[in-house]
């Protein structure tokens, strides 16, 4: 199983989200792994948000060696999930793919998950720390979620 987690630049929600989902993984000890992009470049080549980072490392996730990378059309072929944070990613993600199996790969992470009260990963960049503890825990249980799918 391989998950690409994707965001707007790549520093908060989808590097939070590939680390809860790889620290699952290890701990479950399933075959997998995951990775994180974003869809815009502005952040490629940084490393996350710090307010990512503290939040993460509170829940014993580390996720400070990251690297921010925009979204490439070869994600397409490496991975079989590309969940997406929110509506706007999705509809960008899916505006690159070209085939219906790269169709079939792209997902709103938290409707992957079986959510049914909220759909979407909030943008907590703009917010104070209370924003990213929520993004951690609706990631954290989305993980679980999906995982818990996956292994059915």
């Amino acid at each position: 199983m391989k998950f690409l987690m994707v965001c707007l630049g790549n520093i908060c929600r989808s590097p939070i989200a590939e680390g809860v989902m790889n620290e699952k993984l290890r701990q479950r000890s399933l075959n997998g792994r995951a990775d994180s992009a974003g869809v815009l470049s502005y952040h490629s080549g940084e490393n996350p948000d710090s307010r990512a980072v503290k939040v993460a490392a509170q829940y014993q996730v580390d996720i400070k060696n990251q690297i921010a990378r925009q979204f490439r059309r070869s994600d397409f072929n490496e991975f079989d999930y590309i969940l997406t944070m929110d509506r706007s990613v999705h509809a960008e993600i899916l505006q690159m793919a070209q085939t219906d199996t790269e169709r079939s790969k792209v997902h709103l992470f938290l409707e992957f998950a079986g959510a049914s009260e909220i759909t979407e990963v909030p943008d907590p960049y703009y917010g104070g720390p209370e924003g990213f503890d929520m993004v951690f825990k609706l990631i954290d249980e989305g993980c679980n979620r999906i995982l818990a799918r996956l292994e059915k």
